[in-house]
């Protein structure tokens, strides 16, 4: 039990864990470790799951305002297979305007990794607001953000659920087709920005080999495709060193993993 105040108000009484030696914190980490890989698995089959969810055809013909002009939503691709758009509020209207946006929305934007991860997975990140580009160009500078940042100039926002609260639509294109394959928001969104999540609400996944997925995907070696974020060469094959490091590494990883 301890007790701290915290600029001048009432000091609080928190009742604590017991404090214990390190081998009774070992076997209570031990144990929690037991329910957490359970959670891991849990994890990997609702992603299996979520990957033969049906897809719905986009039909209507968006346009976004980009720093290059007007782009389609098939633009926002970038070329790639897979899009990813989440839905920030900066606008007229929102608290902070003009000079930030919303609270919630950029602390989603702190948390996102360097999107050369994902491009190597053949799939885009694109934030979209109804701010103008200029406006979005500033903020983005004044914040040091360097995702795809759009304006959304028509019913997008309304037609996949995120013209009053913000929102994460996943979309995949099959030549100039595209469709929708998934959408979370509120706490789901809460745990976006890496790299993993990202790609685990994505039709096709991490595209690695232990994953469960329909036949024909694309999967390569685990870890083999990783890169440092500026290093990304598309169609090279793995660096033969970081092939053996990984190899090993995932032995010992397994080897643990397999620990009663």
């Amino acid at each position: 039990m301890t007790t701290s105040a915290t600029n001048g108000r009432k000091a609080a009484t928190m009742h604590t864990p017991p404090v214990v030696s390190p081998k009774e914190w070992e076997a209570a980490h031990e144990k929690l470790l037991v329910k957490e890989k359970v959670q891991t698995r849990a994890r990997d089959a609702l992603a299996a799951e979520r990957r033969r969810m049906p897809w719905m055809a986009v039909r209507n013909d968006y346009v976004f305002e980009g720093p290059d002009g007007k782009a389609t939503l098939l633009d926002l691709f970038e070329g790639r297979r897979q899009l990813i758009v989440y839905r920030a509020f900066y606008e007229p209207g929102v608290y902070g305007w003009p000079d930030r946006a919303c609270r919630g929305c950029s602390m989603v934007a702190d948390q996102v990794a360097h999107v050369a991860h994902l491009n190597a997975r053949d799939t885009t990140l694109v934030f979209a607001s109804r701010a103008p580009q200029a406006d979005i160009a500033g903020l983005k500078k004044r914040m040091g953000w360097e995702m795809p940042w759009v304006t959304v100039t028509d019913s997008f926002d309304k037609d996949f659920g995120v013209d009053e609260w913000h929102g994460t639509n996943v979309f995949i294109r099959d030549g100039d087709r595209v469709f929708r394959t998934y959408y979370l928001n509120n706490r789901g969104d809460e745990q976006m920005g890496g790299t993993w999540n990202y790609l685990d609400i994505t039709p096709l996944g991490r595209q690695e080999v232990w994953e469960d997925s329909p036949d024909g995907y694309p999967q390569t070696q685990t870890y083999k495709w990783w890169n440092w974020h500026d290093s990304y060469v598309e169609d090279a094959a793995p660096d033969q060193k970081w092939v053996e490091i990984s190899d090993a590494g995932e032995k010992a990883f397994r080897n643990q993993d397999a620990k009663p």
